[in-house]
């Protein structure tokens, strides 16, 4: 936790400027700089674990890549790089549930494996293998990546201009929009929040349950329990796959929130290995409201205002991330005593608010998706003033 912090302020004022500014930056650099924070961290912790350095390097280390972005810059930059590349609406949410995916498959894939090779190379050589990896990452991205955006030297906005402008754009998203358009990203927003606070914080404590009694479990059965979440994004982006032909994007939320809170009400429960395990199965389509709440907000702004939209959602997950965590540890530290499982029940009751917001959003649009034709309504007036 306190890891997190010494870098999180950073993390955020690096993705509010470069996500948010990327018609003068151009996308690349929110991509590569957090690759290069990666490559200078695991060097450092090589470092670390080759010399036996004392803990407190480490706050040192995170402060230092804190400037680098971090994965909230990574994911701003991608997503934005990939909503430049849609040509319709309809590609926006398959491409960025894409996205989730394979960031979903690999973290537990990573989190599988980590353990084993551990044990095999230990950890400098570890640390050294995913230094290497982050030389090939950036050696591709600088070589052989075209950037969607075509930046001049002269377009380039020193740090102090772009964050100045980074407001600017951000209060223009907000202020310069139709009262209607503020309504729905608004609602829009607050879902995601609520959302991604509730599902963070109640999957992230699946292992300290499954630690404790009555399971008990051993790191064999923690690793089958994580290979069984790593399902729940590829089954998320398949339903979002089939679905999506069917259904609008809003049914498509209140399917996945009603599968998330399924799961986690199956996993307070849950006091044998075989039901913990079966906890997945409610929960297969938990992950799908998120990225169709991303590919909601990109189709309410212009194509203008992408950057400082996912800059906003970047910092937001970040935000949220560490406040989730750490409230629902305190929660779960202070009634694992008398019952383990009320955190998970917690989660289920607060996804009342994301419901909420989102028959909220629902009502605002008479049913239907009209908040897409609020993009091409506004663009003639955009244009008429930069004229």
């Amino acid at each position: 936790m306190k890891m997190e912090l010494s870098g999180a302020i950073l993390n955020i004022l690096v993705a509010f400027v470069l996500v948010a500014n990327g018609n003068s930056y151009g996308r690349k650099i929110s991509v590569v700089l957090p690759l290069v924070g990666n490559l200078v961290s695991g060097i450092f912790l090589s470092a670390t674990s080759y010399y036996s350095l004392s803990l407190p390097f480490l706050y040192a280390m995170a402060f230092i890549t804190g400037f680098f972005g971090g994965i909230a810059t990574f994911l701003g930059g991608v997503f934005a790089f990939i909503v430049d590349l849609c040509e319709n609406p309809k590609q926006k949410t398959i491409r960025i549930a894409v996205v989730d995916l394979i960031y979903g498959l690999v973290s537990g894939v990573g989190g599988l494996s980590s353990g084993f090779i551990l044990r095999g190379i230990g950890f400098t050589w570890t640390f050294v293998t995913v230094s290497l990896i982050d030389m090939v990452n950036i050696f591709y991205v600088m070589c052989f990546l075209d950037d969607t955006i075509r930046v001049s030297e002269v377009q380039r906005k020193s740090l102090l201009g772009g964050l100045k402008k980074t407001f600017s754009e951000v209060h223009a998203l907000f202020k310069s929009s139709s009262p209607k358009k503020q309504t729905l990203i608004v609602l829009l927003l607050c879902t995601f929040m609520a959302y991604l606070f509730t599902v963070f914080g109640g999957m992230s404590q699946f292992i300290l349950y499954e630690l404790n009694d009555p399971l008990c479990w051993n790191e064999i059965y923690i690793g089958y329990g994580s290979a069984a979440s790593t399902a729940i994004p590829l089954t998320s982006f398949l339903g979002i796959a089939v679905l999506s032909q069917r259904l609008k994007d809003i049914y498509l939320v209140f399917i996945g929130i009603f599968s998330y809170v399924g799961g986690i009400i199956m996993a307070a429960f849950a006091n044998t290995t075989l039901l913990m395990l079966l906890v997945r199965v409610p929960a297969l389509l938990a992950y799908m409201p998120l990225p169709v709440l991303r590919s909601m907000l990109s189709k309410v702004v212009l194509p203008s205002e992408q950057g400082a939209l996912f800059a906003c959602i970047a910092c937001l997950e970040v935000v949220i991330g560490v406040i989730s965590l750490a409230a629902f540890n305190s929660i779960y530290a202070v009634t694992v005593a008398w019952y383990s499982g009320f955190s998970f029940l917690l989660s289920a009751g607060l996804c009342i608010i994301p419901l909420g917001t989102m028959c909220w959003f629902m009502s605002a649009t008479g049913h239907q998706q009209e908040y897409m034709p609020l993009v091409h309504e506004e663009e003639p007036a955009g244009e008429e003033a930069d004229s």
